[in-house]
């Protein structure tokens, strides 16, 4: 089982009320919703199912239109049950099955079929998923939205919410909030019209955020093609930890869904279709939004916004500071960087702030976030300032991902023996740590590609080949250094030995 843990960019410029009130709203909306669902599905599922089997045997019985919409509805998208359940030569389905079967009076026969079908409306109309769920033999306009805020289960919301989250509140960040807002509730009822469309005449209640969360993923791959989602993989009852670019396991995930609904069709209780619709929905208006300058327009109004915020916070700080106001300007920058956490001049003034105080670690932690907000921009030669700053000051290492992001640095700047060098120390300082099996693989290549060193490559893949960090993701990718590290040594001494 594969779960998705985060993503390389789990910070925004603001809090993202929009996705948290998306969240606030279903898990409210469950906790209000599920006795009562669960109360009215088995007794619901009953009546249906009585209808079915009494029309089946009696095809001559005159059904109500409520019934008759329910038949009309599962022989069209359940044709195959149909015909079993008409068979003469079939096994008894349970006791109400027997029991009609044992009646031939035609007129108590219709009056049972009055009476289910009295029965049937009378608690339709009460039940939460006949009038709010998404029923695609008779949409509403109000099913289209409400469908989307109820969940079957825990385990149905959890998954969602958890989708949601990650996907989200960074489109949120780059999208604003009320482009965000629009687009995550026309999603909704796309997904729902696309399951409409593959589920014609259907009669059985669809539910959940599934298919606009399905849009919010669409819409991530669109935008973050290649950020790095990092994963859990559950096999065998031990956990492994790996980093996949949206590029490919988001296509990966919808060609699932797309054979998931082709091989199970009607027959599954998951809305494989729904959340196909969804993605392709959420992939296409982002990139509508993208080429119309849309998003320019949002993200310049949200710039707008910090920005006066923060000069004028930032301008209230710094003057604290000409005055030496420290304690009191400290509470004022550290409430400004919980809110706007890539507030590099926040984060700078913290740094002063701690040095004039003489909180060497408080500044150390301060320089690693500056550092980091710098690489996330690109701008390698100041993340390596920041590095040096953070030695020089007495720091000894630096969080693992924030090394390893700043020893790809130093490969964009094909400066690839000080990459080595610091992959080195990294895989040193973080013996149990992931990046540093990531730093060893990363320093064998180097040395492989880049340095002209396929002995020290080949001692590098042959221990991580032996490390105790679980690695079975990237087990192919080490034999195959192993083996091309092999292959240039050979050659090399090939080479040599015709040169003698």
């Amino acid at each position: 089982m594969l779960i998705p843990i985060k993503h390389e960019n789990m910070e925004a410029r603001r809090w993202p009320v929009v996705t948290l009130a998306l969240i606030a709203i279903n898990v409210v909306v469950f906790l209000f919703t599920m006795s009562a669902i669960d109360d009215e599905a088995p007794q619901l599922g009953e009546l249906k199912s009585h209808i079915l089997i009494l029309a089946a045997l009696h095809p001559e019985l005159k059904l109500q239109a409520e019934s008759q919409q329910l038949v009309d509805g599962f022989k069209q998208s359940h044709p195959e049950q149909w015909k079993r359940v008409q068979s003469p030569n079939r096994e008894i389905i349970n006791t109400y099955d027997a029991k009609m079967k044992m009646i031939e009076d035609t007129s108590k026969l219709q009056d049972e079929a009055d009476r289910l079908n009295t029965q049937f409306v009378s608690l339709s109309k009460v039940s939460i998923t006949e009038q709010y769920a998404f029923v695609p033999a008779r949409p509403t306009a109000l099913t289209y939205l409400t469908a989307n805020f109820l969940h079957g289960g825990w385990m149905h919301l959890i998954g969602n919410m958890w989708f949601l989250w990650l996907a989200g509140f960074v489109l949120e960040d780059v999208w604003g909030r009320w482009l965000y807002s629009i687009f995550y509730l026309i999603a909704g009822v796309a997904a729902l019209q696309f399951y409409a469309w593959s589920n014609p005449g259907s009669t059985t209640p669809t539910l959940g955020a599934s298919g606009a969360v399905a849009a919010l993923m669409g819409a991530f791959l669109v935008r973050f093609p290649k950020m790095k989602i990092e994963m859990a993989w559950l096999f065998i009852f031990k956990l492994y930890r790996f980093k996949a670019a949206a590029y490919w396991l988001l296509p990966l995930w919808l060609f699932a869904e797309i054979f998931y609904g082709s091989l199970l069709g009607n027959n599954s209780g998951v809305a494989h279709w729904a959340h196909v619709g969804g993605f392709l929905f959420g992939a296409l208006v982002a990139l509508a939004i993208q080429h119309s300058g849309l998003e320019h327009k949002a993200n310049q109004a949200i710039e707008e916004k910090i920005a006066w915020t923060n000069d004028a916070e930032l301008e209230q700080a710094s003057s604290m500071m000409e005055h030496g106001q420290l304690a009191e300007a400290l509470p004022l920058l550290t409430k400004h960087v919980a809110l706007t956490p890539n507030s590099l001049d926040a984060w700078n003034m913290l740094r002063q702030l701690h040095t004039r105080q003489g909180n060497t670690k408080e500044y150390l932690d301060a320089t690693v976030k500056t550092c980091a907000i710098h690489l996330r921009a690109h701008e390698v030669e100041a993340a390596f300032q920041d590095y040096a700053e953070f030695i020089d000051s007495g720091g000894t290492k630096m969080p693992a991902a924030t090394w390893l992001e700043l020893c790809k640095g130093a490969e964009e700047l094909q400066e690839f023996d000080r990459a080595f060098a610091e992959y080195q120390q990294l895989a040193q300082a973080y013996p149990t740590e992931r990046q540093a099996l990531t730093a060893q693989l990363s320093a064998a290549r180097l040395c492989l590609k880049k340095l002209g060193r396929p002995q020290d490559a080949l001692a590098l893949y042959q221990a991580a080949a032996m490390s105790p960090i679980p690695h079975l993701d990237w087990e192919t990718h080490i034999q195959a250094g192993i083996k091309e590290a092999k292959g240039a040594i050979s050659s090399g001494t090939a080479i040599a030995g015709g040169a003698q």
